[in-house]
Order: C-alpha cells, then sequence, then structure tokens
C-alpha cells in the first residue's frame, strides 16, 4: 500500500497537467493529505535534510557549531525549518545547538520541553537561569572554534536572534569566546535555499494542485462574463485552497485587461479590477504551502466573444513570446553565476531578440520569497546589491517570474501584457519545470 501512495503522488504532476488540457479536474481532497498525515512525510524530510544536507553545508561555510536561539511569539524565521512536526512554537525559551563532529552534526536541545525526533537533550530541567547556564556549559565542553550565530545585516531570513538573547548568551560564555562567534548568514542562507531529491518530488505534486486550482478558476464553472469580478475569482482561489486545507502565503490576485486601457513601455503592470468582459485577457497569481514548500504561479485566460471559435492570433503569438522570453532566462542559469549576472545577461538577450521583458525571479522553498539570488527586481533591472550578489546553487528552486510587453495588431497595436511565472528547479546543469508551464491560454467557455 505504501508503494502505491507514493507512485501515486509521483503521477498526480503528469495528471494535473492532462487534466488541464483535457478540462478535468485534480484537485480534489484525495490529491492532498490530511493534516494529521502530513508530518510524517514533513519528518521524514526533515530527517534526510539533517543526514545528508547540513553536515556538508555547515562544512562549506565554515562553521564548527551553529546556534538557533528562540521564544515563544518570537521564533528565528529559520526555526520552523528545523523542527519536527506538529511544532506550531517554541515553547518558552527553546535552544538548538548543532555541532560538526568528525561524523557528522550532533543535534542537541538546551529546552525545558524535549523535542525528540531527531535531537538529543542536552539539559535535565529547571528553571531559564539554569537553562542558560546550561548552554554555556555545553558549548564550552565542545569548545568548537567557530560558532554561527542568527545575526545578519542583509538576509532577514538569517536574523533571527534577538538583541536580548544576544545579550544572553555572552553573559554565559567566557569572554574569549565572543571572538569565536560569527554570522551564520551563509549556512541560514544554503539551508533554506537547497533541495533534496525527496523535497523535489513532493514539490512537483504541489505545483500541479495549484495549477489545477487556477484551470479550474479560469473557467466557465467561475466566470460569467459581464457579471463575474476579478475580486470574486481572486476570493474563488482563496477559498478553494482553504477548502484543500493549502494555506495561501498570499492573497490571490486577478485582473483584466482590454482594449482602450492603459499598458505602456512605462507601465510596470497593466490590468484593472472590476467585472471581466468577453474579450478580456485574465490573470492571476497565487501561492500557497503545502508540506512545509512554498508555490508561486500566474498564469493567464482569455474570455472569448460571442461567435468567437479561436483565440485571436495576437494572444497566441503573445504567449509565445512570454514563453521564448523563459528560454532566454533558464538558459542562462549557470551555476556560480550570480542573480545579477543573470538578469543582465537575460535582458541584453531580449534586446538583442527585440522583446520587452522586465526580469523578477526570486528562489522559492519554505518561503515564497525565499533566500538565494535575487534575479531582477520589478521596479529594478538594474542590479540587487548583496542578495542579487549571491550565486547559483545546484539542487535550489526559483518563481521563474517576469513579464514581456507586445503590440497586440486586434488591438490596433495597443500592447497586451503577459505576466508568467512559473515554479521550476535547477540541478546544476537544466532548470526543470515542476509541473509544466503555461503553453495554452486558459479559454473561460
Amino acid at each position: 500500500m505504501r508503494k502505491l501512495v507514493v507512485l501515486a503522488c509521483l503521477l498526480l504532476p503528469a495528471q494535473a497537467t492532462l487534466a488541464q488540457d483535457q478540462g478535468r479536474e485534480v484537485a480534489g481532497p484525495r490529491a492532498v493529505l490530511e493534516y494529521r498525515d502530513r508530518p510524517t512525510v514533513e519528518n521524514r524530510h526533515l530527517e534526510e535534510r539533517f543526514d545528508t544536507l547540513l553536515p556538508a553545508l555547515m562544512e562549506e561555510t565554515n562553521l564548527d557549531m551553529w546556534l538557533v536561539l528562540n521564544r515563544e511569539y518570537a521564533e528565528d524565521p529559520i526555526y520552523f525549518s528545523l523542527v519536527p512536526q506538529p511544532t506550531f512554537a517554541a515553547r518558552r525559551t527553546t535552544m538548538l545547538v548543532f555541532h560538526r563532529t568528525g561524523e557528522g552534526v550532533d543535534r542537541l536541545t538546551v529546552n525545558r520541553y524535549p523535542l525528540g525526533g531527531p535531537y538529543e537533550s542536552a539539559w535535565e530541567g529547571g528553571d531559564l537561569d539554569s537553562q542558560w547556564q546550561a548552554l554555556g556549559e555545553l558549548i564550552v565542553s565542545r569548545n568548537p572554534a567557530r560558532i554561527g550565530i542568527n545575526v545578519s545585516r542583509d538576509w532577514p531570513v538569517a536574523d533571527g536572534l534577538t538583541h536580548a538573547l544576544h545579550q544572553r548568551l555572552l553573559e554565559v560564555l567566557p569572554e574569549d569566546y565572543a571572538d569565536r562567534l560569527a554570522p551564520a548568514e551563509d549556512l541560514v542562507v544554503r539551508w533554506a535555499e537547497t533541495r533534496t531529491q525527496n523535497e523535489m518530488e513532493t514539490y512537483a505534486h504541489t505545483v500541479s494542485i495549484a495549477r489545477s486550482v487556477i484551470a479550474e478558476a479560469f473557467s466557465s464553472r467561475v466566470i460569467t462574463p459581464g457579471v463575474t469580478t476579478t475580486d470574486d475569482v481572486a476570493w474563488y482561489l482563496r477559498q478553494r485552497f482553504v477548502e484543500l486545507d493549502l494555506p495561501a502565503w498570499f492573497m490571490p490576485y486577478v485582473n483584466a485587461q482590454r482594449p482602450g486601457q492603459t499598458c505602456d513601455s512605462d507601465t510596470a503592470f497593466c490590468g484593472e479590477s472590476g467585472i471581466i468582459q468577453a474579450g478580456d485577457v485574465i490573470h492571476t497569481d497565487v501561492g500557497i504551502c503545502y508540506l512545509r514548500l512554498c508555490t508561486d504561479t500566474q498564469e493567464m485566460g482569455y474570455v472569448p466573444k460571442l461567435g468567437e471559435t479561436e483565440i485571436p492570433k495576437g494572444l497566441i503569438d503573445a504567449l509565445e513570446v512570454g514563453n521564448r522570453w523563459q528560454d532566454l532566462l533558464t538558459d542562462e542559469f549557470v551555476a556560480g553565476r550570480t542573480g545579477n549576472e543573470i538578469t543582465a545577461a537575460t535582458r541584453a538577450e531580449c534586446a538583442r531578440k527585440k522583446i520587452e521583458c522586465s526580469v523578477y525571479t526570486h528562489p522559492i522553498g519554505f518561503f515564497g520569497h525565499a533566500p538565494g539570488p535575487t534575479i531582477g527586481m520589478w521596479d529594478d533591472q538594474d542590479g540587487t546589491p548583496v542578495r542579487g550578489d549571491w550565486p547559483l546553487h545546484e539542487n535550489t528552486c526559483y518563481a521563474i517570474e517576469g513579464n514581456i510587453k507586445t503590440p497586440m495588431p486586434e488591438w490596433d497595436g495597443q500592447l497586451v501584457q503577459i505576466k508568467l511565472e512559473q515554479s521550476a528547479c535547477f540541478d546544476g546543469e537544466t532548470v526543470h519545470y515542476l509541473a509544466g508551464r503555461q503553453t495554452n491560454w486558459h479559454i473561460v467557455r
């Protein structure tokens, strides 16, 4: 039975793509695990990450010990990626200690409520003062040369150590240990951005669900031209994800383009809210999280006019330009190249091919806007300091996000904007879309 369940999960991405082409729905209740069944998968992924990923990353970033210190209501942003599920908070004060040894990484907790699972408790309990004293004694007994703490000026996800906890840590360490403390930002970013093989297989399943719900929303099941509003569709998407017990990490967004609207080279985003009309081009942006992995997806639809039996050729051509832009971007993915270098090379290639493009691709993973190389910003195409200078690594995943503008002959040459975003992973050589990408228009009929 277990093998059958695994096989079903691996087949779902392909089923979702096929169902979208055939106009069928697959994002039903059986496509998503019940809440009680999710921790088994999440904790298996965590164990795999600890065993195969963390030792190599600590060595790569030259840290002998890593401290992740938390208080309830003020958890470190990376905390929930490190603890077994179900975990809802850092109860009282929770201290995670990772110590690199010759045989791997010891995973210890100094915590009133032991976490169990992949952790060994290093403290039997007592008051808060004795807890801090125990942490200091543990660190000294292990004698690490370089201790990573989560402080960072440039990476919010790596800046989780509060000032008060930092001060308390210094109080329980010998004075000469202060020089051993170092920002763990490189380790935090590498831990957050890197995916295991099992995670990527799960990721494909999650993305396929998001795409199939979009296909459902961009259909006559939801949209009645002249009646349904863009907000109606956005709330349908939100409600549908609620029904599937899939949290959205932002409110779904829907807009419409039509002749007569302002859409020129100086307009960042074309499209307006309101009642959806026949002949409209519609667009949505959705993001969900499932099994600790977040998606970010944008797709386009068309509402045919009365008597129209085919999509206007101008729109077919426009989507093809959008797909060519995606190819130009992913062709520039080379291990070791920075986000800024990828952005500049893509924009230069767009200019050579006379494609008006905008690039604002970002990493995805534990967070929708995850750490890793920033590949353009919608409001700054000339490079992003620090985060844009981060290099591309293998086994990392991205929302391939951006847009193109191109004249629409059927709209008297008015520009139409094709805004696309699909989740993909880079294996060190090639970019693979997790559940395909949009190459055909959603048609509301």
